[in-house]
């Protein structure tokens, strides 16, 4: 089963760029919520997902808060 990914991010974040290209270098699909025009993604990261940095990544029911592409990489089952 396809895992769904969600990358909180905004323009002004280097490593949310990164993580990005990470995932199009392993072609996974994701869905970005860029947090400084959409309120309703920022509203859920503050308050549900409980982070205030960026990027943050949910990978289905997982939260990784953070430049953390070795959990990604486990979360996702990508191997180099």
């Amino acid at each position: 089963m396809k895992k769904v990914v969600i990358v909180y991010s905004q323009p002004s974040c280097p490593p949310c760029q990164v993580v990005k290209q990470f995932l199009n270098h392993h072609n996974v699909s994701y869905i970005e919520k860029d947090i400084s025009v959409d309120t309703d993604a920022r509203d859920k990261l503050v308050n549900e997902l409980l982070s205030t940095s960026t990027p943050t990544i949910t990978v289905d029911d997982q939260v990784v808060a953070g430049f953390d592409l070795k959990k990604l990489e486990e979360l996702l089952d990508l191997r180099e």
